[in-house]
């Protein structure tokens, strides 16, 4: 019994580390999305309202990374990765915005 509830616990952890993973990613993904809307619809990126709202955003994600990490959920490196494409990414959207 001691070994089969080990077993369950490492499993549950896996689940609650996938659903952890799952989850930052779908945060990351609003934020690329949210400013892709206001890069075609609304402002530019120069615009003191789109630098705010990106500075929240990402400031929002990175904490919930922090909190992730502190619980054991995901390894501090993933969730830097995570930081670092959504970065990426916004810097090619800001790139595509400013050459039209």
């Amino acid at each position: 019994m001691v070994d089969g509830g080990v077993l369950m616990d490492i499993e549950l952890q896996e689940t609650y580390q996938e659903r952890a993973l799952v989850q930052l990613q779908a945060d990351a993904d609003k934020i690329a999305q949210l400013i892709k809307v206001q890069m075609d619809h609304l402002t530019m990126p120069q615009c003191p309202l789109y630098e705010e709202v990106l500075d929240t955003q990402m400031y929002g994600l990175s904490r919930e990374i922090d909190f992730a990490v502190k619980l054991g959920l995901i390894e501090r490196f993933k969730g830097n990765e995570i930081l670092s494409l959504l970065e990426k990414e916004m810097t090619v959207l800001h790139e595509i915005y400013t050459k039209k």
